[in-house]
């Protein structure tokens, strides 16, 4: 490990749209998946569907934050909605597989999505028994990054110290919280940002293919 690094002990990565490439457009079938939801919802237009969608997504770090504050609505019906989509578009990554498992220490998943979308996302992959544990947004509480207590709660649930631990994602503004805390972190830029303005202060690392900056990190 180079030396910048050799503290890290704890290895988190978000899922979506980070340990799968962008181009895959898995996440651009659940955006519409929930844009149906939301529509059929409401009884709205697919204009308006939209509009709540992305305002619920920046007001509450979800959609489905938004709809269960404004809505009630049962994150389990939605998550099973929203996450039926085909998972053929997924392909395995060698070198990234080679990477995360050189990887010394710990390494978790942590995502706004469920469990069981992330394991059949991970084993896709060929990443299924890689990583210790998912903490999914039902673990947060329905409190989803970027929100704190997502951050300290899978500290809690894990025994982790954040000063030993590594972030990386794809959305910019859930690496702050993690910063905040003492990570390291590592933004994936592979235009999947829905907010790009946003300060850029809190990022360690700005990389745009996981699997060969991880290979340049691990001295041989």
């Amino acid at each position: 490990m180079i030396p910048a690094l050799s503290h890290v002990r704890n290895w988190i990565f978000d899922l979506d749209n980070t340990l799968y490439p962008v181009s895959a457009n898995l996440f651009a079938m659940i955006d519409a998946r929930i844009g149906e939801y939301v529509r059929t919802l409401l009884n709205c237009s697919p204009e308006e569907a939209h509009r709540v969608q992305k305002g619920y997504f920046h007001a509450h770090g979800t959609t489905l934050s938004g709809l269960m504050t404004e809505h009630a609505v049962d994150p389990y019906h939605y998550l099973d909605f929203v996450h039926d989509v085909d998972m053929s578009v997924l392909e395995q990554n060698e070198a990234l597989i080679q990477a995360l498992a050189r990887l010394p220490g710990r390494k978790l998943v942590f995502t706004n999505g469920d469990a069981p979308y992330a394991e059949k996302v991970l084993d896709r992959l060929g990443l299924g028994r890689t990583f210790e544990a998912v903490h999914d947004v039902h673990a947060t509480n329905y409190k989803p990054k970027p929100h704190p207590d997502a951050y300290a709660g899978m500290c809690q649930a894990y025994g982790i110290d954040p000063r030993e631990s590594l972030f990386v994602e794809d959305m910019a503004r859930n690496l702050k919280p993690a910063k905040d805390i003492g990570m390291v972190t590592v933004w994936i830029d592979n235009g999947s940002e829905q907010t790009p303005d946003e300060d850029r202060s809190f990022i360690d690392y700005t990389v745009s293919d996981l699997g060969s900056w991880l290979h340049d990190i691990l001295e041989d």
